[in-house]
């Protein structure tokens, strides 16, 4: 290679309803590493982006809900393969953006893989552990089903690029919900080329919507957008929190609460995000004779 040529500079887009489109803003930033060498431009969303983000996540939730407990499991479990495949990437991602050494970019992209692997588990137990065969005094049967809410807003959290972001989208589709996520503005590259695996994986488009910018622009247009049915703030900007929640509550959203300070994502789960967007349903039904 010529040490007089130029690179060329990554210029990426959002991840919409299974495409890539520019924002139609028309904008974009540069991303820095944690040293501040430039890295590439991404896209910056707007809040006509964040609308057809929403459009895409309430056309893809019906088939999405639908599909079996089984199926989602098998399609979550293909993710964590293509991701695996991209392992290298992924590292040298985590690395820059995060600013730490290559050892520690792949532990913590080693966690994100496995921690995508232990919610696409969870698919196929959701019904089990959170449903239940009610106790009743009558000639019937009453069963407690969980369902998903709909479509969540996810705002992704600032600091842990990869992990982070695995360990709140997961969740959300694992237990049949779609999702539009706003990522972290500085730390954004790994979100993107997880875009790219789900395009290229066998989740349906619309599941997973990717937004990159300005979570203090998009925050109180998703908050307040009446096809949203849930919130989670553990990315969103803390002095907007109660602004965010009290927005939400004029659509009655669930709002998944997250601490002031980024809660530390190395630790193991429970199943708490799975049932943050579960909703139980009743049944009553005869017994036969």
């Amino acid at each position: 290679m010529s040490e007089n040529r130029l690179g060329v500079a990554k210029t990426y887009k959002l991840y919409i309803g299974g495409a890539f489109p520019r924002s139609e803003s028309g904008r974009s930033y540069p991303v820095n590493d944690s040293k501040g060498k430039f890295l590439a431009n991404a896209a910056q969303a707007s809040r006509k982006d964040a609308r057809e983000a929403v459009v895409a996540a309430r056309k893809a939730f019906g088939k999405w809900s639908g599909a079996t407990a089984y199926n989602r499991g098998q399609v979550l479990y293909r993710v964590a393969e293509l991701m695996e495949g991209r392992r290298d990437q992924f590292v040298t991602e985590v690395a820059a953006s995060e600013g730490v050494p290559a050892k520690r970019a792949q532990s913590l992209v080693d966690a994100a893989i496995d921690r995508w692997v232990w919610y696409a588990g969870w698919t196929d137990k959701i019904a089990t552990v959170l449903g239940a065969a009610n106790p009743v005094a009558g000639p019937y049967f009453s069963f407690t089903v969980p369902e998903p809410t709909g479509v969540v807003a996810v705002f992704a959290p600032q600091e842990s690029s990869l992990l982070g972001l695995v360990s709140v989208v997961a969740p959300v589709i694992a237990s049949g919900n779609t999702a539009v996520v706003v990522t972290s503005k500085d730390r954004p590259l790994p979100s993107i080329t997880l875009s790219e695996v789900l395009a290229t994986s066998d989740v349906p488009g619309g599941v997973v919507n990717i937004l990159t910018g300005s979570a203090v622009e998009l925050a109180p247009w998703l908050a307040s957008h009446a096809d949203v049915n849930a919130l989670d703030l553990s990315g969103a900007p803390t002095i907007l929190r109660a602004e965010l929640e009290k927005a939400a509550a004029g659509t009655v959203k669930r709002v998944l609460r997250a601490p002031s300070e980024e809660q530390d994502w190395t630790k193991q789960p429970d199943i708490s995000r799975l049932r943050a967007y579960l909703e139980a349903k009743t049944v009553w039904h005869p017994l036969g004779v």
